[in-house]
């Protein structure tokens, strides 16, 4: 579904924000940003996801009346932003910390009219509490899903529901990484109404 001839461009590789849109229906493409991802000094993790996902949209923008759709989204605990963890080792030291405890994800998103170089962005937060794993969970956990190239490493989309207890927010969808409540709202006033 496109309006007035714009094209829709998702400026994400990843799977799973691609899954997501497609719940929407809309015909869209998805383009790859290559963006440096590294925080700005003193850069609170709300300003950063805010700050990508505009940086990210910008990067596969046109000149044209395109709308791009940028996210981007870091795992928090104790104010300390989670990366990606990269290896087995360094999986078993996040889900050990997080075991039992609160984890917020902030999820930034943008749209942006490249027509009218408008940017509507906003950040979605999301709350999960871990159950208490112990070792074994979790070596059976991160063989199972080897869930090393997503923040905070889990998947929630997949086994990663079993570490938790409880879940708190607005949109489920944020906690994958494409909060399409709110982006819902933003093709709204952007003339694209979904049904």
């Amino acid at each position: 579904m496109t309006t007035e001839n714009r094209a829709i461009i998702l400026a994400s590789s990843s799977p799973f924000r691609k899954e997501l849109l497609d719940r929407l229906g809309l015909d869209y493409t998805a383009v790859s940003p290559d963006i440096d991802e590294s925080a700005l000094p003193g850069e609170s993790p709300e300003a950063l996801v805010a700050r990508l996902a505009e940086q990210k949209a910008r990067a596969v923008g046109s000149h044209n009346g395109d709308l791009v759709i940028g996210s981007d989204q870091v795992a928090t605990i104790d104010g300390d932003i989670l990366g990606k963890p990269g290896s087995h080792e360094s999986a078993v030291g996040q889900l050990t910390r997080l075991s039992g405890r609160h984890v917020t994800f902030h999820t930034g998103l943008c749209l942006l009219d490249c027509g009218k170089h408008e940017a509507q962005v906003d950040v979605i937060p999301f709350t999960v509490l871990f159950r208490k794993l112990d070792s074994q969970q979790i070596e059976n956990y991160l063989r199972a899903e080897q869930p090393y190239n997503c923040a905070g490493s889990f998947k929630s989309e997949g086994l990663g529901i079993t570490l938790f207890e409880k879940m708190t927010g607005d949109d489920p969808t944020a906690l994958i990484g494409l909060p399409l409540i709110r982006l819902t709202t933003m093709l709204a006033k952007a003339g694209i109404v979904l049904p």
